[in-house]
């Protein structure tokens, strides 16, 4: 009951309410401190704004400035939201560092009163705690960057020039506060953002586009040929123009080559997956085809009695060892062919699934497509391996048929095959191509100018 008594007073800022609580259990507001699930009193008296209540709070517990929510705001975040400048000053004085403290959504008190442009109140913490401005919340949006989202011009004004190395500061996605305020559409940030002298007005994000640039691919009423003369006036060019492109050509360079490689990263890693898999499998069948070979083994030791008639022995069987290939022995010439494809596919899979986990720094496509070639070669004698075991195990009455269907095989697959090498043959020259032509047009263009060189050198 004295607890409930206790949020009630809160509400209604009641301090004579407060001090007959106190004296009744001088240790309240220490165990409500502890026990309560949610907000404490001082949230409570913070969120209404009652100023002495919280004043008296503080003199009796302090500690509770510290305290923190369900969703880790301190009383100080809850002041700073609303613009409770005089509670701000109380809370900072109690406890100082709290303006570090983030609450569930990665803010800390500066960065909710730049949200809601509470000038005063981010002056006064400002003055405490400079460092906090420092921070970026999720998405790596700066104080500026909050104020110019959320439409606080005076916050803006206010903060420039106490944060100057905070000006030219950028997001997560490359983006500085003038790239933001022509998204977003803020005139008046636009139009303040251009007369500050400190302002990279040519500065590129992520995409490899200016401030200009943003403005050209989203343009919304008449203001915008207004807009762009005046960054042209403040020197600002698109990204691909010339006097930007050589000073940003370096970043736009990085940032392709960034994608590239994690483009490249993932075709590699799809490729190492999809080759393990089929290497296993061709691996299993061929050892499986291996062990128990077309025809099965012989299941017992039959040795050539010189009793018999060596002739007559000669016509029915030769003597044989149990665990041998029936084939072996009665198709020699076959089962040659046959265990040589099996060996060669077996082989071939072993070698990839190792170079695989060999942990080899395979992070160029030249040594994947060496991969894929031994691929090649192991589903080639797979393959190989099943039209041997076929023709073995068919009866000689069949085999006309056999070999019609068998020939019509080999000549799809070896056709298949050799439209595969003739298109990656194809890429491969085209892509050489390519790249001849990227080194010999800057050499191109040295030599006209060395030869222009020339020219005037001789005039002279």
């Amino acid at each position: 009951m004295a607890e409930k008594g206790l949020y009630d007073a809160a509400a209604k800022g009641d301090e004579k309410a407060l001090h007959e609580l106190l004296q009744e259990d001088p240790l309240l507001l220490n165990r409500v401190s502890y026990t309560s699930p949610n907000k404490t009193p001082l949230h409570v008296a913070t969120i209404h704004g009652h100023l002495p209540f919280v004043e008296q709070i503080l003199n009796h517990n302090p500690h509770l400035a510290k305290e923190l929510d369900s969703q880790q705001s301190a009383a100080l975040h809850v002041a700073s939201a609303n613009g409770y400048v005089e509670i701000v000053k109380k809370l900072l004085s109690a406890a100082p560092d709290i303006c570090m403290s983030r609450d569930s959504q990665g803010r800390n008190p500066l960065h909710l009163a730049a949200i809601k442009g509470h000038v005063r109140v981010l002056e006064e913490l400002f003055r405490v705690a400079p460092f906090a401005a420092r921070e970026k919340v999720t998405g790596g949006l700066s104080l500026l960057h909050l104020c110019v989202k959320y439409g606080q011009f005076e916050a803006l004004k206010i903060l420039v020039p106490m944060m100057n190395e905070l000006l030219n500061w950028k997001d997560d996605g490359g983006d500085t506060i003038l790239h933001m305020a022509f998204r977003d559409r803020r005139i008046e940030a636009i139009k303040f953002l251009l007369t500050v002298a400190e302002l990279e007005v040519n500065a590129v994000n992520l995409n490899g586009m200016t401030a200009l640039d943003v403005l050209i691919h989203s343009r919304w009423d008449f203001r915008d040929s207004e807009i762009e003369k005046s960054l042209k006036r403040a020197g600002a060019f698109g990204a691909f123009e010339p006097n930007i492109q050589l000073h940003n050509n370096q970043n736009i360079q990085d940032n392709s080559w960034k994608r590239l490689f994690k483009n490249q990263a993932e075709w590699l890693e799809k490729k190492r997956n999809a080759l393990m898999v089929v290497a296993s499998l061709i691996a299993t069948m061929a050892f499986q085809v291996g062990v128990n070979p077309p025809g099965g083994v012989w299941q017992d030791d039959k040795v050539v009695d010189s009793q018999e008639d060596p002739f007559i022995t000669q016509l029915t069987h030769q003597g044989h060892l149990a665990g041998i290939s029936i084939m072996a022995r009665n198709y020699p010439v076959g089962y040659t062919g046959f265990y040589i494809c099996n060996t060669m596919s077996f082989i071939a899979s072993l070698s990839i699934i190792l170079l695989l986990i060999s942990g080899l720094p395979i992070r160029r496509k030249f040594f994947m497509w060496i991969l894929m070639l031994i691929t090649w070669i192991s589903i080639t004698t797979i393959a190989l391996t099943y039209l041997n075991s076929i023709s073995l195990v068919t009866a000689y009455d069949d085999r006309t048929s056999l070999q019609s269907v068998l020939g019509n095989s080999i000549l799809v697959w070896f056709g298949l095959m050799a439209l595969l090498f003739i298109g990656h043959t194809i890429r491969l020259i085209i892509k050489l191509v390519k790249k001849l032509r990227k080194r010999s047009t800057p050499r191109q263009r040295r030599m006209v100018a060395a030869s222009a060189v020339l020219v005037n050198n001789i005039g002279v």
